[in-house]
């Protein structure tokens, strides 16, 4: 077996995820509390009450889904027991709690710093409005090529790349409403996304360079095990180099697809996605190549947690 931990991004939150693992697990409950400190949010009430609109706000959701998350990974590290990892990802926002499981940054600074992005990409949402679509059914090279083909003076470009048949993209609402015909003539399916920032696209590079400059003040270390990073799908171990990633990263196409590939290839044959909802464990099944098995687990919850240990036995 060959074990990858994948950690999920905006998009996955619900009411009451993680609480049943912080009621659990003193060690949980302590995470919440340096969050809510770290964070000045009143993160609990928050996640185990909403109300959704309060939640689903960048500058609230950013800090809860990455608490979320490191208290699933705390949980579960505890389980794994001599069960080693070869890789850790995540998703867009996702990536910082990857970074904290391999020991580049400590609890306390990744939450200092999702708390800051999500101030900063809200910041950002507020004067440059705008969306994300995505586009179903068409791969990467002709999304890129309706892109690149457009002429109008809206803003759009690729800001996901999650499986070979799911882009998502980002940009003002011109430019989504101008590009949406042409998407839909190459036999796309286009949804709509609840969100109002566009994210990954250039309404939001304007947070790149403050966010860049926050950064100056908080250590980042060596993986100590391999992460493979949304900017670039290819794995580095140099802390400047990975400090100048995460701040591109906001602005930059998060190449989901590439990463999972990049570990299919490697031989990882076992992905557990640690934190709330399934969704990237959902992808993982369209980018996995014919032929090729693979188990895809997921925890959020102590029953779910416990299913993982089991099936990894």
């Amino acid at each position: 077996m060959k074990l990858a931990i994948l950690f999920p991004g905006q998009g996955s939150q619900y009411i009451g995820m993680g609480t049943e693992l912080i009621a659990a697990d003193k060690e949980n409950a302590e995470i919440l509390e340096l969050a809510e400190k770290v964070c000045e949010i009143p993160l609990g009430s928050l996640i185990a009450e909403g109300p959704m609109e309060d939640l689903t706000r960048n500058a609230n959701l950013q800090p809860a889904i990455t608490t979320t998350n490191l208290i699933c990974w705390n949980s579960l590290k505890k389980s794994l027991g001599d069960i080693e990892v070869s890789y850790f990802a995540g998703h867009s926002l996702g990536e910082y709690s990857a970074l904290c499981a391999a020991g580049v940054l400590s609890v306390e600074d990744t939450l200092r710093l999702v708390a800051k992005r999500g101030a900063l990409m809200e910041r950002e949402g507020i004067a440059n409005p705008g969306g994300m679509r995505a586009i179903l059914g068409v791969e990467i090279d002709e999304v890129e090529k309706i892109l690149a083909d457009y002429t109008g003076d809206g803003i759009v470009t690729a800001a996901n790349h999650n499986t070979p048949q799911q882009v998502v993209i980002s940009g003002n609402m011109k430019g989504l409403d101008d590009i949406t015909p042409a998407m839909e003539e190459a036999g796309a399916k286009v949804i709509p996304l609840n969100v109002s920032v566009a994210n990954h696209s250039p309404l939001v590079a304007k947070a790149v360079p403050d966010f860049s400059e926050f950064m100056k003040g908080v250590e980042f270390n060596s993986p100590k095990t391999p992460v493979i990073f949304n900017v670039t799908s290819e794995v580095s171990t140099d802390p400047a180099e990975i400090k100048e990633m995460m701040g591109r990263q906001i602005a930059s196409r998060v190449r989901w697809c590439e990463i999972i590939t990049a570990m299919i290839e490697d031989g990882v044959d076992t992905f557990i996605e640690v934190g709330p909802k399934t969704v990237l464990k959902g992808m993982m099944k369209k980018i996995k190549p014919k032929g090729v098995t693979l188990t895809a687990l997921q925890c959020d919850t102590p029953d779910t947690l416990a299913a993982c240990i089991e099936k990894l036995k």
